[in-house]
């Protein structure tokens, strides 16, 4: 990771911190909409960049693979919800983008995923189980899009955990 980073980052076996941020104004979004569902956690530097661009542009191409596992995604920085509306409709970014703004990265220092010299979430993914454990978590330099197999692979992972051994 680069810089400085609040704490350590939640790992594997660690229960989720609950949160609820905004998605728009007068709209929260938070961990208890995953309940009973795996989820999808995409904490990215910036709306705009053309790396985070790339990457919620991927999830949302990527996002009937995510719903065959009824996995709820979700991205959030430290960016306003105005920003993130203009970006997601930019984008055609359909899952909500949550606003880490006020008191800024807040949710991200809980999760261990705050960059207290560049003020930004460092571009990390976690999935979570439907109970809000942490089933698996990455950490990507800022300048690279993780892509979505790490994801899926989780999410496979969890899948064929609940299967029933025939």
């Amino acid at each position: 990771m680069s810089g400085s980073v609040s704490q350590s980052v939640l790992h594997a076996g660690q229960r989720a911190p609950d949160f609820e941020l905004p998605v728009a104004p007068d709209h929260k979004v938070g961990t208890s909409q995953f309940r009973g569902r795996p989820a999808v956690l995409a904490f990215y530097p910036a709306d705009w960049s053309p790396v985070c661009g790339d990457q919620m542009a991927l999830y949302q191409a990527v996002m009937p693979e995510f719903e065959r596992y009824n996995a709820g995604v979700a991205g959030i920085s430290v960016d306003n919800v105005w920003s993130h509306r203009a970006f997601a409709e930019d984008r055609g970014i359909t899952f909500p983008l949550l606003a880490d703004f006020e008191p800024k990265g807040d949710v991200a220092r809980r999760f261990g995923v705050y960059n207290e010299q560049t003020g930004v979430c460092e571009r990390a993914l976690f999935v979570l189980d439907g109970d809000g454990v942490v089933a698996w978590s990455q950490v990507s330099p800022p300048g690279v899009n993780p892509g979505a197999d790490g994801i899926l692979n989780a999410l496979e992972g969890m899948a064929s955990e609940r299967r029933p051994v025939l």
